[in-house]
């Protein structure tokens, strides 16, 4: 049974029910709060983007206002940062967003499961991002991603490969973590 009994409740993963089955050895089928409210969430975001449809009327509903500007905020902050080739990464980026937004605004409701403070939520995301990045830049680039990181006019004798490593590992999400704790 699921019973709240503080408001730092939203911070701890607690099992709802399972289907504990012996075929694979252990293997365990067991329904989170962190994974209802991952549903929740997507059901969410879908449901605002279903409403938001506008069913091609000339006249905009608030909901496809809503999300046509925020639509239209988020591709320029995109297309600011990342350049022109920019709709490629657009869709991932905006799905990314509304999930963290909704989210959020899902944890901010009292007794609620708070999705987005979870840390595996967020190293996972964070990595997963940091490793598509990383594999997509080296694609790209080629070897030359490395040089990225070192400033232009630099002389050949100073650059280092550990110098770029060591570069290339400030930028991941890991690296900031306090293991010491």
């Amino acid at each position: 049974m699921f019973i709240i009994n503080s408001p730092l409740s939203q911070f701890e993963v607690t099992n709802l029910f399972g289907i504990f089955a012996p075929i694979f050895g252990q293997f365990n089928i067991i329904l989170t709060n962190l994974a209802l409210y991952t549903f929740l969430i997507i059901i969410i975001v879908i449901g605002l983007h279903y409403f938001g449809n506008n069913d091609s009327k000339l006249i905009p509903n608030n909901w496809a206002i809503s999300l046509e500007t925020s639509y239209a905020s988020i591709c320029s902050m995109v297309r600011e940062q990342i350049g022109s080739q920019s709709e490629k990464y657009f869709p991932f980026i905006y799905s990314l967003f509304f999930f963290i937004l909704i989210g959020n605004l899902i944890s901010n409701v009292p007794y609620s499961f708070a999705v987005t403070a979870s840390g595996i939520v967020s190293l996972g995301l964070s990595l997963t991002i940091f490793i598509g990045v990383t594999i997509l830049a080296l694609k790209i680039h080629g070897i030359k991603f490395f040089s990225f990181f070192i400033p232009a006019g630099t002389p050949l004798i100073l650059v280092r490969a550990p110098y770029e490593g060591l570069c290339w590992m400030r930028s991941c999400p890991i690296s900031h973590v306090n293991l010491t704790e």
